[in-house]
């Protein structure tokens, strides 16, 4: 099985990839990841990425692409993978496109997760995370037992700068202007499939699962 899991911030596509790369015992690929373990690793690649980084710079697409080209070599990924959130621009998609054919690799799918804006903007700005121990809550669907303190630990929670609604509106402007237009490029090649977000994440989970068995979910 080998999907691309598409959508805007906040509609879920992270928690459901995880899911469904444990049910399927294929690689679950995310780029922020990528980056991080490069990083860490110390690699040729990391060590590049690491300058962009440390300026306060875009990684370059020609690196991300290296890391997963890098990726998809590993036997982790031999059963299949899910990439989480990449390609997010069709530049990008047109190099993983090259990358896949090269090593005679085909996409059996691409899911596009849909949620209202509305939505979108509530599941993030009700988010709410302890600076101690990284405890996640959200004020509607995963409140702490006392309001605005966190369960474990009993530190202060705060809300993530990128969480405050105007970030939320800045990162969904640049997702319909650099993302949103995958949609129709993959439309276009027959890979698409549109999927409701806005259930729980066990009612997704299962129709995502019945909108896969075919590419061999088990």
């Amino acid at each position: 099985m080998r999907v691309v899991f598409l959508g805007a911030p906040g509609v879920g596509k992270g928690t459901q990839a995880d899911r469904i790369a444990a049910k399927c015992l294929v690689a679950k690929i995310s780029t922020g990841d990528l980056l991080r373990e490069a990083v860490r690793d110390q690699t040729t690649l990391g060590l590049e990425a690491k300058r962009y980084m440390d300026q306060g710079s875009l990684v370059p697409d020609a690196v991300v692409i290296g890391l997963v080209r890098e990726k998809l070599a590993d036997p982790s990924c031999a059963k299949g993978f899910v990439l989480d959130g990449f390609p997010r621009t069709i530049p990008q998609a047109e190099a993983l496109g090259t990358v896949l054919t090269s090593k005679g690799i085909a996409l059996d799918r691409i899911v596009n997760f849909q949620v209202s804006r509305e939505d979108i903007v509530r599941r993030l700005s009700g988010r709410r995370s302890c600076p101690k121990c990284q405890a996640t809550f959200h004020v509607d669907f995963a409140p702490p037992k006392v309001d605005g303190i966190c369960d474990r630990c009993g530190e202060p929670l705060i809300q993530r700068s990128d969480d405050r609604r105007d970030a939320i509106e800045m990162r969904l402007k640049v997702y319909d202007e650099q993302t949103a237009p995958l949609v129709r490029y993959y439309q276009e090649r027959g890979l698409l499939l549109q999927l409701d977000g806005s259930g729980s994440v066990d009612v997704v989970f299962q129709h995502l699962s019945q909108e896969l068995a075919p590419h061999q979910v088990t």
